[in-house]
C-alpha cells in the first residue's frame, strides 16, 4: 500500500513538473515573440518595412498568444494599402485577442479594410462586432453610421443600374420587334408589288389576246364579206366598159356593185332607146310629106 502511494506521488510530481515546464516554455516563447514584435515596431518606425515584416512573422510563429504581432503587421500592410494581407492579419489578431479591448481594435480595423474595398455590408457587420466589445468608442460609432449610409446609397445605385439594364433590355426587345415588323411589312409590300405586276402582266396578256381575237374576227368577217361579194357579182355587159377586177369597188353583202348598177342603167337606156325608135318609125309612116314650108 505504501508503495502504491509512493508511485502515485511520484507520478503527480512528474506531471506537475511537466506542466510547469510547459508553462515556462510558453512564457519563454511569448517573451521572445514580444521582443521580436518590439524590434519589428522599431524597424517599421525607421521605414525598414521588409525587416519589420520578417520580425513580425517570426514573432507570430514563436507564440500563438501574442495578438499584438499580427495586429501590428496588419496595420503595416494597411498603411501599404495591401488590404487583403491586412485583413488576414487583423482577423488573426481578433481570434487571438483575450480582452474586449483587443477584439474591439481588431474588428474596427477589419471594418476599415472593408470600407476601402467598398464592401459596405461587410463593414457594417465588422463595426457592429467592434461596438459589441466597446459600445462607447466614438470613432467606431461614426464609421458604423457612415458604412450604413454608404451601403444604402450603394444598394440604391444597384437598383437603379438593374432598372436601367432592364429598360435597355426591354428597349432592345422592342426595337427587335419593330425591325421584325418592318421587315415583314417590306416583305408584304414586295409580294404585293409582285402580285400587282403579275396582275398587270396578266391583264396586258388578256388585252393582247382580246385584240388578237378581235383582229382575227375582223379578218374573218372581211374574208366572209369578200366571199359573199364573189358570189353576188355577175358578169358585166359585153357592151359596157370592162374594168380590171382589182379596180372595181367591192360591194357590201346583199348590195349591187357599182358596175352592176351601171350595167343595169345602160340596159334600161337601151330598152328605152329601142322603144323610142319604134315609136318614131310609126310616126314617119303615118305623117304627110310637106314640100313647102309652113307659115
Amino acid at each position: 500500500m505504501k508503495k502504491l502511494v509512493y508511485i502515485v506521488f511520484l507520478i503527480g510530481c512528474f506531471t506537475y513538473a511537466q506542466d510547469d515546464a510547459d508553462v515556462k516554455e510558453k512564457e519563454k516563447a511569448l517573451n521572445t515573440s514580444k521582443n521580436l514584435t518590439w524590434e519589428a515596431n522599431k524597424e517599421l518606425s525607421e521605414n525598414n518595412f521588409s525587416q519589420a515584416e520578417a520580425n513580425y512573422r517570426k514573432a507570430i510563429s514563436k507564440s500563438s498568444e501574442n495578438a499584438v504581432a499580427p495586429y501590428n503587421l496588419g496595420s503595416a500592410y494597411y498603411n501599404k494599402e495591401t488590404y487583403s494581407e491586412a485583413f488576414g492579419r487583423f482577423k488573426q489578431a481578433g481570434e487571438l485577442a483575450s480582452t474586449k479591448a483587443d477584439k474591439h481594435k481588431a474588428y474596427h480595423n477589419m471594418g476599415n479594410v472593408f470600407m476601402k474595398n467598398k464592401e459596405y455590408e461587410k463593414a457594417v457587420e465588422a463595426y457592429k462586432e467592434a461596438l459589441r466589445n466597446n459600445p462607447s468608442d466614438e470613432e467606431t460609432r461614426y464609421n458604423f453610421a457612415l458604412a450604413k449610409e454608404l451601403l444604402k446609397k450603394q444598394q440604391d445605385e444597384q437598383k437603379k443600374n438593374d432598372q436601367n439594364k432592364d429598360d435597355q433590355k426591354d428597349n432592345k426587345e422592342d426595337q427587335k420587334d419593330k425591325n421584325e415588323d418592318k421587315e415583314k411589312n417590306e416583305g408584304d409590300g414586295d409580294d404585293k408589288k409582285d402580285d400587282q405586276g403579275k396582275d398587270k402582266d396578266k391583264k396586258d396578256g388578256e388585252d393582247k389576246k382580246n385584240k388578237g381575237d378581235e383582229g382575227d374576227k375582223e379578218n374573218k368577217d372581211d374574208k366572209d364579206g369578200k366571199g359573199d361579194d364573189k358570189k353576188d357579182q355577175k358578169k358585166p355587159n359585153d357592151k359596157g366598159d370592162k374594168k380590171p377586177q382589182d379596180q372595181q369597188q367591192q360591194p357590201r353583202p346583199n348590195q349591187l356593185s357599182k358596175q352592176q348598177v351601171k350595167n343595169l342603167l345602160k340596159a334600161m337606156e337601151n330598152e328605152e332607146k329601142k322603144v323610142q325608135e319604134k315609136m318614131d318609125a310609126q310616126k314617119v309612116k303615118g305623117a304627110k310629106v310637106k314640100n313647102e314650108k309652113d307659115w
